[in-house]
């Protein structure tokens, strides 16, 4: 009866013992909220596909932030929604400087400021009126090298209005460089640069499209990287911190998990990514049908990112979690 002898459970027999022995541990400083503000509302309106995520107006978007602070949440990253009157083939609405996503930057800067990180979406596809990442070429392909010069003002923009960092979304190539270079010139060396460098064109986007109220018409594919690809992945994150990223990003997160632990394994800058909108979707769905533990799911889910190797990860539940986590 002495066998076996190597007993694995023992650890696993009580609460206190698997707290004990817990090898990966999410902190609320590691979580980022994904933030919606949008031009004209009086009153957060719901986002059908993403229940209990709502675009803000720009009171409740600095109520959301305070108590988010409040609970932990170690950034905000803020994606400006403006009306479709102020959409145009170049996406100029964000880079106004009254314009509803700097206007939101400003707004955090002043609720929350240093307390946590202000993150801002360096994309054009909330403000084009053919929702594309950058400006098209007249063949309807996006002018990859025409975006760069939008992208080097949008990341002054933003800068100037308060924003901590700046996350280069729209993978268009060189998009890192080119911040990097205008934000220096500009005198906002210390601005950080979040790059989204191994963004996937995958099936998970769905919900965040209705959030930003997308204009888009067809994919993102031609620019977006290939799911099959894994190798690539890791040459785009070669790339951006070679162009100076402080920070690189795998999105979609859950379907990626190898490519995140591999991203670790290959960089020295911190590692993030993006529980996006379909994953948040699908929890949310299945727990309203009671088909799974919504709770047990959100934090597996979380663990399961932070295993691969990410130390920032971006996700809607982030203040729900981080509550959580804290207490």
């Amino acid at each position: 009866m002495s066998y076996p002898d190597i007993r694995p459970r023992r650890l696993r027999r009580t609460p206190a013992l698997r707290r004990l022995v817990e090898e990966t541990r999410v902190a609320p400083s590691e979580l980022v909220l994904p933030l919606f503000v949008k031009e004209g509302l009086t009153e957060p309106r719901p986002i059908s596909s993403m229940p209990g995520v709502v675009q803000h107006s720009r009171e409740s978007l600095r109520k959301a932030a305070h108590e988010a602070v409040s609970a932990g949440v170690g950034g905000l990253m803020l994606y400006g929604v403006p009306t479709d009157d102020h959409k145009d083939e170049t996406g100029s609405a964000g880079l106004d400087p009254d314009g509803i996503l700097n206007v939101g930057i400003r707004d955090l800067m002043a609720e929350v400021g240093d307390s946590t990180v202000i993150m801002s979406d360096l994309c054009l596809d909330e403000f084009t009126s053919h929702g594309h990442c950058g400006v098209l070429a007249p063949d309807g392909s996006v002018d990859n090298d025409a975006t760069l010069a939008i992208y080097a003002d949008m990341a002054v923009a933003q800068a100037s209005a308060g924003a901590h960092m700046v996350g280069t979304s729209g993978m268009m190539d060189g998009q890192v460089g080119v911040a990097r270079r205008a934000l220096d010139k500009a005198g906002y060396q210390d601005t950080s640069i979040l790059a989204y460098s191994a963004k996937y064109a995958g099936a998970f986007y769905g919900p965040f499209r209705e959030a930003v109220q997308s204009s888009l018409q067809g994919d993102r594919r031609q620019y977006q990287q290939d799911p099959p690809n894994f190798r690539e992945a890791l040459r785009e994150v070669d790339l951006d911190v070679a162009e100076g990223a402080d920070i690189v990003m795998v999105k979609p997160a859950l379907p990626y998990l190898d490519v995140i632990a591999a991203v670790r394994d290959r960089v020295t800058v911190p590692v993030a990514a993006y529980q996006v909108s379909g994953e948040y979707a699908m929890v949310e769905a299945a727990a309203a049908n009671g088909w799974i533990d919504r709770d047990r799911a959100i934090f597996e889910s979380l663990t399961s990112i932070k295993r691969a190797g990410a130390q920032i990860i971006l996700t809607y539940w982030a203040t729900e979690a981080a509550q959580k986590l804290r207490f």
